[in-house]
């Protein structure tokens, strides 16, 4: 008996059809071409690893969204990809032997054990850049002028850049003397903006009131760009202000070379606390609640492979961004010549030069019932008194 469930696909996987495959491929092409023109080169990281290699900086938060199986072989564990930026430290700490900043950009499918992020898919196709070997705030701000352009390129226009610091918290943190107990738990509730539990867990901490104050308010400290001032004035010290200088250096490069975007400053977004060290940021779209890219700052992610570098870069899901863009022309079906099934030489010299001219050819195979029509082409090769002559459809019909 047929199973006839078999079609199905597994919860959060896709299956991608044209003309949304040739979308997504023509863009692919773009996106590479763009920021190989930025100088950021091309890798493909493989897509199952060895497990400790894809847990390792960023990776120990991508744990549980990570699919695991047994090398036959080795007899280790290894895993199948759910995020390529550790693989990417592994190929800067390991292969690029130059203390100059390195640009890496990549694409390819990553697989998740659960639906998380903005495209709500298990099986998202990564695109992302990623600069190794500078810490300052020119590089974040080269990384956050190719996410707008990534974005551009599919057409979206109306989004606004929400850009935090998680060296703020951690300063604090630091000067506090808290506990990593006690700063996981701050961290939390300020995830969620849980005031009235913040301020009772504060309360019971044995820190002084100042500090407390200084943790609470970074509830409220989000807005425009003079949050930063407004942080400057109610949160104390100076690694404190110096994060606060090295936030408003990113957002002041940023909109010198992108005037009129929209920034907005939210000082308790701590988004991939247990990895990024410095500014963290991302793209929202009007009725889309899910950010649609992101990325940050995570120096010293390379020390496992034995070379800690600063680092920083962005990724998105090219399928997703493909699927909301707003192209100003949809993509149009490549118009399709028909070849007869006919075995004449000068029939497959006159179809080869045409595929050399880029053209789209379909042969027709003998003893099938396909036709002109059928297959959808726009002309057709025919025998005009032994010559072959290439005709528009409809003007035979």
């Amino acid at each position: 008996m047929l199973n006839k469930d078999r079609w199905l696909l597994p919860e959060g996987i896709q299956e991608v059809l044209s003309p949304q495959a040739a979308a997504i491929e023509l863009q692919r092409r773009a996106l590479l071409d763009l920021y190989q023109t930025w100088g950021y080169d091309l890798v493909e990281p493989p897509m199952i690893d060895f497990l400790d290699s894809l847990l390792t900086g960023t990776g120990h938060d991508l744990q549980l969204m990570t699919f695991t199986l047994t090398d036959q072989i080795s007899g280790k564990l290894l895993g199948v990809r759910a995020d390529m930026t550790p693989q990417i430290a592994r190929i800067d700490a390991h292969h690029i032997k130059t203390e100059q900043p390195s640009r890496f950009c990549y694409i390819g499918q990553i697989l998740k054990t659960r639906l998380e992020g903005f495209s709500q898919s298990r099986s998202p196709l990564q695109v992302g850049i990623e600069l190794y070997g500078h810490s300052g705030p020119d590089s974040d701000i080269e990384v956050l002028l190719l996410m707008i352009e990534t974005l551009k390129s599919v057409g979206l226009e109306d989004f606004h850049i929400d850009l935090g610091h998680v060296g703020i918290f951690r300063s604090l943190a630091k000067q506090a003397e808290l506990s990593q107990r006690e700063e996981e738990t701050l961290f939390d509730s300020l995830q969620r903006k849980a005031v009235t539990e913040l301020s009772a867990y504060l309360s019971a901490l044995s820190i002084n009131d100042e500090q407390k104050q200084q943790f609470l308010a970074l509830v409220d400290l989000n807005g425009d760009i003079s949050v930063i001032d407004k942080a400057r004035h109610i949160l104390s010290g100076d690694e404190v202000h110096k994060e606060l200088d090295n936030l408003e250096a990113i957002a002041q490069g940023l909109l010198a070379r992108v005037p009129g975007q929209n920034l907005y400053f939210d000082l308790s977004e701590l988004r991939g606390y247990n990895y990024h060290t410095g500014v963290v940021f991302a793209a929202y779209l009007p009725g889309h609640g899910q950010e649609i890219a992101q990325g940050g700052r995570y120096d010293g992610i390379g020390e496992t492979f034995g070379r800690a570098r600063a680092a920083t870069g962005f990724s998105t899901d090219l399928a997703y961004l493909v699927s909301i863009g707003n192209q100003s022309e949809p993509m149009k079906p490549a118009e399709s010549i028909f070849a007869p099934a006919v075995r004449d030489p000068q029939l497959m010299t006159i179809v080869a030069k045409l595929r050399q001219q880029g053209k789209r050819v379909i042969c027709e195979l003998a003893n099938s019932s396909s036709n002109a029509q059928a297959m959808a082409c726009s002309h057709i090769l025919t025998n005009d008194s032994g010559e072959w002559q290439l005709a528009e459809l409809t003007s035979l019909t």
